[in-house]
């Protein structure tokens, strides 16, 4: 890879075209996108922080859309202000964020379930945990408390829930 794509704030960037029939391949590089993490900038135009593994990922896509009769290309690319790369990490991070945030209510509704029970939801939390980390280019606060739920839970020690009416209550 060149190193200009290593240069920080390089983005590497995946544009392409897909036949509308069959569905298939057009939801399969959907998925695989969702499951990169990718940032959607456009229709038929996403971005991901430029790394060899990014640009690896984007590229085996874009081979995947040109076998399913489409037009795809890869470009490298750097915003053209730092207020618009900070907009598109913030999205990203705030994506994650969510999925941080699922992690951590549904380890502490697996608190209420039996030992037996508890060990499945914290393997399953677990795998979860690492799905999103590969994912997770800008790690929001919410990394952290979704990862400390899920290792007091694996302990059965969970600790007590606060909510935003009470966190500066004394």
């Amino acid at each position: 890879m060149k190193s200009e794509a290593l240069i920080p704030g390089g983005w590497v960037l995946l544009t392409y075209r897909m036949p509308r029939v069959p569905s298939g391949p057009r939801v399969a590089v959907w998925r695989r996108l969702q499951a990169l993490g990718a940032a959607q900038l456009g229709d038929g135009l996403v971005a991901l922080p430029a790394d060899a593994r990014t640009r690896e990922h984007l590229d085996w896509i874009a081979d995947q859309v040109r076998q399913a009769g489409g037009t795809a290309g890869l470009w490298l690319s750097r915003p053209a202000s730092l207020g618009q790369e900070r907009e598109l990490a913030a999205g990203m991070a705030a994506d994650r964020a969510r999925e941080y945030q699922d992690i951590t209510a549904a380890a502490h509704a697996a608190a209420a379930l039996d030992a037996p029970e508890r060990a499945r939801a914290v393997k399953r939390l677990r795998a979860e945990l690492r799905r999103i980390g590969r994912r997770d280019y800008f790690p929001p606060l919410e990394r952290d408390a979704a990862h400390a739920a899920v290792t007091a839970l694996a302990t059965a020690e969970l600790p007590a829930r606060t909510t935003s009416a009470s966190a500066g209550q004394p």
